[in-house]
């Protein structure tokens, strides 16, 4: 240890240069204080919020339930592949006959509904009255919520005794072609797996419990044909959200099997909706394996409007390619309300003030025409966002490199333009708040299905998800709205259905 020098024999320019020594030695000691308070703000603003989070779960062992998933998702792909396959390539010539598999008897203590199916004219050509001979039989199983009914659907037999003439009402078109599902029924499945999030195995228990066996593999089957037949409608649902000028866009990891392997990796649902102002509310989701910016690209085509999103760099390209960004105020309000949750900051504080007072402006304009936000928004917030931007300037200058109230201030002063770009469209909305709730279903199913099981079933996810939250931003059930959807789709099959219905408001108007 360095003794203490004797100031009283020392010279006056001894004590100068020792001053200067001691002064150089509280400069180089006040950087590297100021240095470890920054640290210091920025591992405790960042502790906090993982504080504040919960982490889903790590491991990707499979459990014994988990794996029975996988049968499940392949019988559904297999399906789907079968469907696609027969759409593409019809038989030329009818199958040989063969043998088929005999079915279960649907239980008898069911209620039946008979539905009789006979021709509108009984006359025959040749003049004579025809005559009653048989009748063809057949059940299928229909499903309201709760209770099981069977559909007991007659075709008689006409025949004429002079010519020997046969005639017979021709088989209702169904969904599934031989199968035993109604539309009610196969819409409570979809529902009960993409709504409820109830995995297949899950729902053959249910059905176990009300006296009726289905094996999985068939429910598998079902939701494979179903997704095939439902996909033509979800694309002209794509198609009249890309025809609006103004939509939102979010994306959310997705835990997918990596194909070959008992483990998962991370895919992605990105969500592509209508505004809160446009006539149309509609969201398509899009799965891809993967964060890649090609995936927007891809799924946006030549759609060059304005789009609200986060500040993810995906999406970047996108905007040199002539789209028009706008910055969701909500992200920029997140930074300030993360820091003063960290440290109760005072600037954080003042920042969650003003923005408040944006936000009352977009309350008091809410259900105002397009113009009349517009001007509400130039007369009102726009000198408050003017006022914002000084005083983050004036702060950013006296606050230290690196602090977590640097790169709070910082979100926000590099993204100035974005975030205020709604002032000038009424149709633009301030954040992305409204995709983001659209968005959360497919946070709650990953708590209970866990991961997708392909990037086929992953997108079949999202085609018929797609249907069923549309339903629902239009107030509508989920369940009579696919069930409606189901019962049109049999006469449409083989045309596209965007040809037939138009989409407002998710409603089918013939």
């Amino acid at each position: 240890m360095t003794a203490s020098p004797n100031l009283d024999q020392m010279t006056p320019d001894q004590l100068r240069a020792l001053a200067a020594q001691l002064l150089s030695q509280v400069d180089t000691l006040g950087k590297k204080l100021q240095r470890i308070e920054t640290v210091n703000e920025q591992l405790t603003h960042e502790i906090a919020l993982l504080k504040r989070h919960k982490f889903a779960k790590r491991s990707e062992q499979l459990s014994p339930a988990q794996g029975s998933l996988l049968e499940d998702l392949i019988d559904t792909d297999i399906a789907a592949i079968e469907a696609e396959l027969k759409a593409v390539n019809p038989p030329a010539a009818p199958a040989e006959p063969r043998q088929q598999p005999k079915r279960t008897p649907l239980p008898p203590q069911f209620p039946c509904t008979v539905i009789c199916h006979e021709p509108e004219n009984t006359q025959c050509a040749c003049g004579c009255q025809l005559q009653r001979v048989g009748e063809d039989v057949s059940e299928k199983l229909d499903y309201t919520p709760g209770v099981f009914t069977v559909e007991q659907h007659v075709r008689g037999k006409w025949a004429c005794r002079q010519c020997e003439t046969l005639i017979q009402a021709p088989v209702p078109a169904q969904v599934i072609d031989k199968g035993i599902p109604t539309a009610g029924l196969l819409a409570h499945v979809m529902v009960a797996k993409f709504a409820d999030h109830l995995p297949l195995y899950r729902q053959e228990k249910i059905f176990g419990r009300a006296g009726l066996a289905i094996a999985r593999s068939t429910l598998a089957q079902w939701v494979g044909q179903t997704g095939v037949q439902l996909q033509p409608l979800v694309d002209a649902l794509r198609e009249a959200v890309l025809a609006q000028r103004v939509i939102h866009a979010d994306e959310t990891p997705v835990q997918m099997l990596a194909p070959g392997e008992k483990k998962t990796r991370r895919a992605y649902v990105w969500a592509y909706s209508t505004t809160p102002f446009a006539d149309l509310s509609a969201v398509v989701y899009d799965f891809s394996p993967s964060r890649a910016g090609e995936h927007a690209r891809n799924f946006l085509g030549q759609w060059k409007g304005k789009l609200v999103c986060d500040d993810f760099a995906g999406y970047k390209a996108s905007f040199e390619q002539g789209i028009t960004e706008i910055g969701c105020m909500a992200h920029a309000r997140r930074k300030f309300f993360d820091l003063h949750v960290a440290n109760k900051s005072q600037l954080a504080e003042q920042a969650l003030h003003a923005i408040a007072g944006f936000y009352e402006i977009e309350r008091q304009a809410r259900d105002l025409g397009d113009e009349d936000r517009r001007r509400i928004r130039q007369e009102n917030a726009a000198p408050l966002l003017e006022t914002l931007h000084t005083w983050m300037l004036v702060q950013r200058d006296l606050v230290p490199e690196g602090s977590a109230t640097a790169k709070a201030l910082d979100y926000s002063l590099k993204r100035w333009m974005a975030l205020t770009r709604y002032l000038d469209d009424g149709a633009v909305p301030i954040d992305n708040n409204w995709v983001e709730n659209q968005i959360r279903p497919w946070a709650l199913g990953r708590s209970n299905w866990l991961f997708a099981g392909s990037l086929r079933s992953g997108k079949r996810a999202a085609a018929i998800m797609s249907l069923i939250q549309s339903a629902r931003m239009n107030g509508h059930d989920p369940y009579a709205y696919l069930k409606d959807v189901l019962t049109r789709l049999p006469t449409q099959r083989g045309l596209r259905l965007g040809n037939y219905y138009r989409i407002t408001g998710n409603r089918l108007l013939a």
